[in-house]
Order: C-alpha cells, then structure tokens, then sequence
C-alpha cells in the first residue's frame, strides 16, 4: 500500500423496487461504514440511484443513511468522488453539499502512480445513433426545465416506474462483446494516445477484466443486485472483492 486504500463501486440502483430494494440499501451502507481507517478514496462510478432528480429546494425522499453515511467518509478526509450514471444523470448540488466531488467522464487520476480512466461507460466511443440521440434529449436543458414543472410526486412516480420497467425488460447478465463493443473501442483508442493503466467502468452489469493491446486494462464493476461487489486498488493491484471478504 503506497498512499492508502482506494475503493470503486458503481451500480448499486438504490430505489430500484426489484430484488429486495431494503437490503441492497442496507448492504451499500454496510459497505461505506465499513471501509478502513487507511481509506484514502472512494469513486461511485454512476447509477447509484436508480433515479434521481433535484429540484431547486426539493430532495428526493429517503437514502439518509446512504447520506450519513458519506458526510462521514468525507469527515474523516476520505475522498469521495461521483460520476452521473444514465439513471442518476439529473444529479446536481445537494450530493455536492455533503463535500462529494462530482467528476465527468472520461476521467483520468492518478492513483499511487498509476493512471486510471474512470466513468460510468455509456456513451463513450461509437456508439449507436438512438442512443446518442436518446442521450442528448436526457440532458438536454429544455427536458429537465420542463421536467421541473412536474409535481414530485407525479415526476417521482413516473421515473421510477421507467426504471423498473427498464429493469425488469433486461433480465439476465449482459454479455460483453470484447473488441466489438463501443467502449472497447474507446479505450483502445484512447489509450494509444494517452499514457492509462487502467479503465474502469459500470454500467454493463457484469465482471470483465481485458488486456488491450495497448497494454492498459479494461475493467467493468459489477451492479449490487445480486450481490455487493466492488473494486480494490492498494497501491500496487486492483483486486475484485465482495462484502465480507477482507479488504485491508
């Protein structure tokens, strides 16, 4: 260990009224209370919720000890970072009010001399045209004031309800297509112009680890749903862990 431990976790989906929501916030806040003392870092690498929006003066109701939590990592001088998913993408300056730094992806840290891409890893390389599209109406400016005017408890109800329909259509671990998929292609690219040792990403739901050609690692973190998995860098290697296993 060379400058303190350094966690990733991404995917977590808190709200997502499928698979025991309960338990998968109460493993998450297991998990944050549980970090070593010699923890230097934290980056949440997007969909944490599972929806989110912030209004002017309204917060979404729940996830205080998710919150806690996180005022007590940053109180003890952890780092926490955090990068909007496509699910928690409307994610503005209450999470920032707690001293969490929000990143934009494609990220790059270095970490204990090493370099690290970071990111949730939608959107990035050549990806399809509709989502490109779809993408671009999530964040355009004109979406989200027109969004604001919604009551919350109509705009609440109908964002989670699109999530978990969502979820519920996209049963099963997805199957990642190695040198096919678009964010492959990014990194392949990216790191043929840029000095990076590691990629690290969410969003597809499921355990890859692929050496590049370039030389740089491309690894995706796992979502909570069925387990809590999460990433450890301490100075010298990044390990994959679950809660329960030992991480110092």
């Amino acid at each position: 260990m060379k400058g303190g431990l350094t966690f990733f976790v991404a995917d977590v989906h808190l709200g997502c009224d499928v698979q025991d929501p309960e338990g998968r916030e109460r493993r998450f806040v297991s998990f944050l209370e549980s970090l070593p003392e010699n923890t230097a870092a934290l980056y949440m690498l997007g969909d944490i919720w599972d929806f989110w929006y912030e209004y002017r003066d309204v917060v979404p109701r729940g996830y205080v000890k998710v919150f806690a939590a996180l005022v007590k990592l940053v109180e003890r001088g952890v780092d926490v970072f955090f990068f909007r998913g496509n699910h928690d993408q409307w994610t503005y300056s209450y999470i920032e009010s707690m001293g969490v730094k929000i990143l934009e992806q494609p990220c790059v840290r270095e970490i204990d001399g090493r370099s690290f891409c970071l990111g949730h890893g939608d959107g990035l390389g050549p990806v399809p045209m509709g989502y490109r599209i779809l993408s671009g109406i999530f964040k355009s400016r004109v979406l989200r004031a027109l969004f604001s005017t919604l009551h919350p408890w109509i705009a609440f109800r109908f964002g989670n309800s699109w999530s978990r329909r969502n979820r519920l259509r996209h049963k099963g671990d997805y199957v990642f297509r190695g040198k096919d998929e678009p964010l492959y292609k990014f990194a392949e690219e990216y790191s043929s112009r840029n000095a990076v040792d590691f990629f690290i990403f969410g969003h597809f739901h499921t355990d890859v680890s692929l050496k590049l050609d370039t030389g740089a690692r491309l690894v995706l973190v796992r979502d909570w749903f069925k387990s809590s998995p999460y990433l450890l860098w301490d100075g010298e290697s990044l390990t994959r862990l679950e809660m329960g296993q030992a991480s110092s």
